[in-house]
């Protein structure tokens, strides 16, 4: 699904350029019930004060996520770590201190906007454990068995071939590393038409697994101790402010995913021999 990638890679990088040129937090659309009025269930209230404090405007910004994985990872100094899908940088600039000292944060997108962003962010916050890399999820830049944690924050749903992601994943952690990201699930069926939705994919939402099919596939991979913790479930008032203004007949679909759309906290481990 080459389109879907380039619709998000589209989507992305707009939303890069809204922070870049002073229009508002990277989620904020056309639609007044967006983030820019702190409203959005899914990307508001993420992170601590303390942690916001702690970095540029833009990387807070520019935060797309469904959940703060660098609060739940557990990291640890001299770890390495790596962000799919790093977007701003939030996540990276986070984890590159809690791995301090002797550890690195990796952060990969293949969004030239976010990555010239992230790097923005990354000299103003004065952070040199830290490396940007251009490139695909489902493609990782790293050699076999060279990160000890995996975390991501509401991208790998994006993804087209997320079977590949997590066998990627798999290959790059090293034995023992640990798979720890936040990511929108569902449970239960939900309509074709919000699947077929190309502005709710960018959204986190379209793409959403199953949480069993989430974890079959993290099994097939070769991942073990699978864990998938929600963390925020939405009612059909929440699902009002994501599906607005998409096309979509809010009386009639609003009801059928009450419940059904999750963020959740997804730890899995690769196996130690």
């Amino acid at each position: 699904m080459s389109s879907v990638k380039e619709f998000v890679q589209e989507k992305y990088g707009e939303a890069a350029l809204r922070v870049v040129t002073g229009q508002g937090a990277a989620c904020c659309g056309s639609s007044p019930s967006s983030c820019c009025s702190g409203s959005d269930p899914i990307t508001s209230d993420l992170y601590d004060q303390l942690q916001k404090d702690s970095l540029p405007e833009a990387a807070v910004l520019a935060s797309l996520g469904c959940g703060n994985p660098t609060a739940l990872a557990e990291l640890k100094p001299g770890e390495t770590v790596l962000d799919l899908g790093s977007g701003g940088g939030i996540d990276v600039l986070l984890s590159a201190r809690r791995v301090s000292p002797g550890g690195k944060a990796y952060g990969l997108d293949m969004t030239d906007e976010m990555l010239n962003l992230a790097r923005d962010n990354q000299r103003k916050a004065g952070v040199e454990n830290v490396e940007f890399l251009k490139g695909e999820i489902e493609n990782i830049p790293l050699p076999d068995a060279s990160v000890d944690v995996i975390i991501s924050n509401c991208v790998i749903n994006l993804s087209a071939d997320k079977d590949k992601v997590l066998r990627e994943a798999f290959r790059v952690l090293k034995p023992g590393g640990r798979f720890a990201v936040s990511d929108v699930v569902t449970r239960g069926e939900v309509p074709e038409e919000i699947r077929r939705n190309m502005l709710l994919w960018a959204g986190c939402v379209a793409g959403a697994l199953v949480d069993t099919e989430y974890q079959a596939k993290l099994t097939a991979a070769g991942f073990e101790r699978i864990e998938i913790e929600p963390t925020r479930i939405y009612k059909s008032e929440d699902a009002l402010s994501f599906l607005r203004d998409k096309g979509l007949d809010l009386e009639t679909i609003a009801p059928q995913v009450e419940g059904k759309f999750m963020s959740a906290f997804i730890r899995a481990t690769k196996p130690a021999a």
